[in-house]
């Protein structure tokens, strides 16, 4: 167990069951998304992007504490080039999304980005068959954008396909450093690094009109997304096996578009209803093809200690949206 964490945080997480806990994180994650988007007015979309990334990496490096700067002083200097990659491509990850969801739809912007990971778990699989989910996931985003009526903006999709790479990239990152650092000191370096890419472009416009509001908002809007999020994921990552936890994530989208209705009142077609739940099936599809083609050996109740506690260890959630994807290739989040 992370030392850096409240033995009272587990003790109330595994009163709760998982599915629940996971579920939480998800409707904190794109609670926050959706707040954010009501900030855009003030600062733009790249001013709340940096300034949550800044509150974000404030907080995960308090919650570090000392035990961070001794890592990065083992690491060696491709370890620590590695985390400077993944926190630059986590910062294009956040301002591409935030940039889409000024322009489209949240569930949408979702939507578009959840193809990274999905494309990444179904190309792992090397089956043909498993395409299938690429073709259900992109029926899904044509259903959702609607591009035959001219109605949805092309630059937000085009922004939140470009966020969609990012999360491919991302993941492939996030399992280099995940092998070099725990989970809360590689999403620190990472926030910080994203934090510090992200201030040229943000920190202008929030310098202009320096405000208190913006500042406490989007203090509340980082500790709900990633903060909260990744602490209930690493009570989760020790409870839930990889192909029920990608499975539930994949529900993510969903969510955001139920988020999206309630705070911002971006209400659905019933086009981009179907659409949506083609994409989630997807998502579902991929995730079961992974448990079948990489299911888990039996293991002794040591082996499955040690199990959970590389699970904890090599989940690293950062933003993307939204962000907070893992190490494992069929996990969107």
């Amino acid at each position: 167990m992370p030392t850096f964490l409240p033995s009272s945080l587990f003790a109330a997480g595994n009163r709760i069951p998982a599915p629940v806990l996971l579920l939480l994180g998800m409707f904190s994650l794109q609670t926050g998304g959706a707040l954010a988007v009501t900030l855009f007015g003030q600062v733009g979309a790249l001013g709340v992007t940096w300034l949550r990334l800044s509150w974000a990496a404030l907080i995960l490096l308090l919650l570090s504490g000392p035990s961070l700067w001794r890592a990065v002083r083992e690491a060696t200097p491709r370890e620590r080039a590695s985390v400077v990659m993944l926190g630059t491509v986590s910062a294009g990850m956040m301002a591409l999304y935030s940039e889409a969801t000024a322009r489209i739809d949240l569930g949408t912007a979702t939507a578009l980005e959840f193809l990274g990971p999905l494309v990444v778990a179904v190309l792992a699989l090397r089956r043909r068959a498993e395409l299938v989910w690429l073709l259900a996931a992109a029926t899904g985003v044509l259903l959702l954008t609607r591009p035959w009526n001219g109605e949805t903006d092309p630059v937000g999709i085009l922004l939140g396909l470009t966020g969609a790479t990012c999360v491919g990239l991302y993941i492939v990152l996030t399992q280099r450093v995940g092998g070099s650092f725990s989970a809360v000191h590689g999403l620190a370096l990472a926030m910080t690094v994203a934090a510090g890419v992200t201030a040229p472009l943000g920190a202008p416009s929030v310098l202009a009109a320096p405000s208190w509001h913006i500042l406490a908002a989007t203090l509340g809007i980082a500790i709900l997304f990633p903060v909260v999020p990744f602490l209930l994921e690493m009570v989760v990552l020790q409870r839930m096996n990889r192909t029920a936890y990608s499975t539930f994530v994949s529900l993510e989208p969903a969510v955001s578009l139920v988020m999206g209705m309630l705070i911002i009142a971006q209400t659905p077609l019933p086009m981009e209803l179907v659409g949506m739940a083609a994409v989630v099936v997807a998502g579902i599809g991929a995730a079961r093809g992974t448990a079948r083609a990489h299911p888990y050996p039996r293991r002794t109740s040591g082996q499955r200690e040690r199990r959970s506690a590389d699970h904890v260890e090599n989940a690293i959630s950062v933003p993307r949206k939204r962000g907070s994807t893992t190490c494992d290739s069929s996990d969107p989040r």
